[in-house]
């Protein structure tokens, strides 16, 4: 190998961090293409891409709007160990809870680490879901306006998670359950109707 192949070689090597994202805008409505839309429990959560004149970017977003135990949508083609996962959401209506939420290292959806946001009770928790039963490990009391888009973004390396709810740094925390690389995706909890838009990814 000459030199120039293998600088170019190293460079490849060094920027192997990648990112990828869905606004839903180019998505035809109904069921999301390529999320698996599903739940975790009882119930029968209903997650539909959507137009919505309030969207971050319009026209369209992904909106839960059915009721279960922890509505979840999963994105097929992704695969992370260590990264972040971003999303903006708005919690629109929902007597039992007004959640939004991002998974990483999921297995399926019985089987991922989770932070969420919830206006009803203003807070942010940081969970693990196995075998379906959610345990909350750490939670932060803030602010969560309904009706009002919000920021939620988890980066995690190793046993270590970072939590920023609208930019601002809420929670860091540490637990080990899940080690693999995973999927990510969003959630949402009971009777939460809640829009999601600006879904992000990625490693460092």
């Amino acid at each position: 190998m000459n030199a120039r192949a293998l600088l170019i070689g190293t460079g490849l090597a060094a920027s192997s961090a990648f990112a990828g994202g869905e606004n839903f805008d180019k998505m035809a409505a109904g069921t999301p293409a390529g999320w698996t839309a599903t739940q975790t429990g009882d119930g029968k959560a209903h997650w539909a891409v959507e137009k919505d004149e309030s969207a971050p970017s319009k026209p369209n977003v992904l909106k839960q709007s059915g009721e279960a135990k922890y509505p979840v949508c999963i994105k097929d083609d992704t695969k992370l160990k260590d990264g972040f996962v971003s999303v903006k959401f708005k919690p629109v209506a929902g007597k039992e809870d007004q959640a939004g939420g991002v998974v990483w290292r999921c297995k399926d959806a019985d089987n991922y680490s989770i932070a969420r946001a919830n206006a009803l009770e203003d807070n942010v928790t940081i969970y693990h879901t196995i075998g379906g039963r959610r345990v909350a490990f750490k939670n932060a009391d803030t602010k969560v306006e309904p009706g009002v888009w919000h920021a939620l973004r988890v980066d995690f390396r190793g046993s270590q998670f970072t939590v920023t709810f609208d930019g601002k740094k809420v929670i860091d925390a540490s637990d080990d359950s899940f080690k693999d690389a995973g999927k990510v995706g969003v959630w949402t909890k009971t009777d939460s109707v809640t829009l999601f838009d600006d879904f992000n990814f990625g490693t460092k």
